[in-house]
Formats: structure tokens, sequence, C-alpha cells
């Protein structure tokens, strides 16, 4: 793989140890940054005046993204990445901490949805699933702990989007549910790990957000239940007592908190962004 496209601006310089990076010189890796929650992650870091390195596995798309906010004049930079690989993940957070000296931010986001009658699921749409939601955070976490230097400084954010779905079970989706239970205790087990070292490793955990993936979960269960996507809609409202999904853009202003100084204290925990779907 080849290393991360430059961005506009890469004065990003190494910071020495023991110095904690401002608001405007941290470097931070989002996986999935492309679509949905991570594009509004992305754009919501890179906004603040991080610089952000984002991954996706379809090159084009990254390419088009880092030229669209790059022209808003945020400092993105990206590069092809499957996250099912961890050679390529390894490339990838190599190259990040090669051209900027750190890593301050890991936001684990890659995902993918997944599920079905579970006597009727395939194990290789069980093992893709584990690979995409749970072992690409296990990997991504190792690279950024081995080579961008947070422990070092004493310094670092790790961020893990879960999922509601990794509290309780939800029907027609045990790979999924799986996958997330094991992002919600992989966070808290490393969090308390690495407590000490002034590294914070928490769970962000969506309910229902608005994005493509929640657009084709919604036409698994409409065909799953013989019923029309709006039916399926009206249904998943119900359940919200805030009456409506939330949305990406609030997602992605917990993260930004989680990054921030002032959520020094916060870590190995696992926290909703719902509108009260659940209150666990």
């Amino acid at each position: 793989m080849n290393p991360p496209a430059r961005s506009a601006d890469t004065t990003t310089e190494p910071v020495e140890s023991g110095v904690l990076p401002t608001t405007t010189d941290r470097v931070a890796i989002v996986t999935g940054g492309t679509s949905g929650i991570g594009l509004a992650i992305a754009e919501h870091l890179a906004g603040q005046g991080d610089r952000v390195f984002i991954c996706g596995r379809n090159g084009a798309r990254v390419t088009d993204l880092v030229t669209r906010l790059t022209e808003f004049g945020m400092r993105v930079s990206g590069a092809a990445c499957d996250v099912r690989s961890g050679v390529e993940l390894e490339q990838f957070v190599s190259a990040v901490a090669e051209e900027c000296g750190r890593i301050d931010i890991l936001v684990n986001n890659a995902g993918r949805s997944g599920g079905g009658v579970t006597a009727e699921l395939s194990e290789d749409l069980w093992n893709d699933v584990i690979e995409t939601n749970l072992n690409s955070v296990f990997r991504a976490t190792r690279a950024v702990l081995r080579l961008g230097g947070m422990r070092d400084r004493g310094w670092g954010r790790i961020i893990n989007i879960a999922s509601t779905a990794g509290k309780q079970g939800v029907v027609l989706a045990a790979p999924y549910s799986a996958s997330k239970h094991g992002v919600v205790g992989f966070t808290k087990s490393v969090g308390n790990e690495l407590a000490a070292t002034g590294i914070t490793v928490n769970a962000v955990c969506p309910g229902y957000v608005e994005t493509p993936m929640a657009q084709r979960v919604r036409a698994g269960y409409a065909e799953a239940w013989e019923i029309s996507e709006d039916d399926v809609l009206e249904r998943f409202h119900a359940k919200i007592p805030l009456g409506r999904y939330s949305t990406a853009a609030e997602v992605a202003g917990l993260v930004s908190y989680l990054s921030s100084d002032l959520a020094a204290s916060i870590t190995a925990q696992a926290l909703n962004v719902c509108g009260g779907l659940g209150n666990f």
C-alpha cells in the first residue's frame, strides 16, 4: 500500500516526549472515514484543527473526500486500506506515524452490518463481520500503541465506535451484536490496562443513526418481516424515546469531547448516543 496522500498542509512536526499536543497540532486516524459516522467524525476533528488521516476500502472515494475537505482548508489525508487486513492496517498506521512523528487520536469506526436467521447464517458472513467490526479494532489499536508514541508521551485517545447492540441482543443480528459486544469488552479491558499511562480508551455506542448503513439495515428487516421499509422505520422510531434517529454529527460531537483534555478522567466506558433507546 502506498503511504497516505499528503494534504495541502504538511507542517505538522513531531512532539517531544512529555509535551502534550494542542488541538491545533494533534494527529488523528479515523478508520472507515468516507461515509456516515466516520465522515462526520473526520469532518468534526478536522474542523477543530486536528490533522486527520482517513482510510477506506474504496481508494477513489478516499481521494475525492480528501480533495473536497482540503478545499475547505482542512488538514486531511487518506489512503485505501482494508481494515480486515492486518498487513494493510499496519502499513497505514506506519505511514502516518512516519510522516507526522506521532499519532494522538485513534477512532476505530470502520464497520459493517450483518445478520439474518441464525440457523441460515454462513460462516463467511459471520467471519467477515467479526473481522471488520472487532478484529480490526484490536489490530489498529495494537499498531497505534506500537508505532504512534502515545505511551512515550503519556497522552492519547482511543475511541471505538461500538453500538447499543453491543449491550443488548438484537433480533436477526447475531454477528453484528456479537462483534459490538466484543468491542465494548475490548474497550473496557484496554482502558483499564492503560489508565495509568495517560491514554484513555472509550467506546461510543450509537443507537439508530441515519446513515447509508442504516438504510441497508432497514431494507434487510423489510425483507425478513415482509413489510415496507417505511413500516420498519415506523417500528424503529416507536422504540426510541426521543422519537427519531440520532444524527452522525451528534455521534461525532461525543467523539470530539472524548478526544479532549476535559475528558481525561473518562476511560474504559461505553457511552450511548441513542435518543434514550438504551439507558444502560
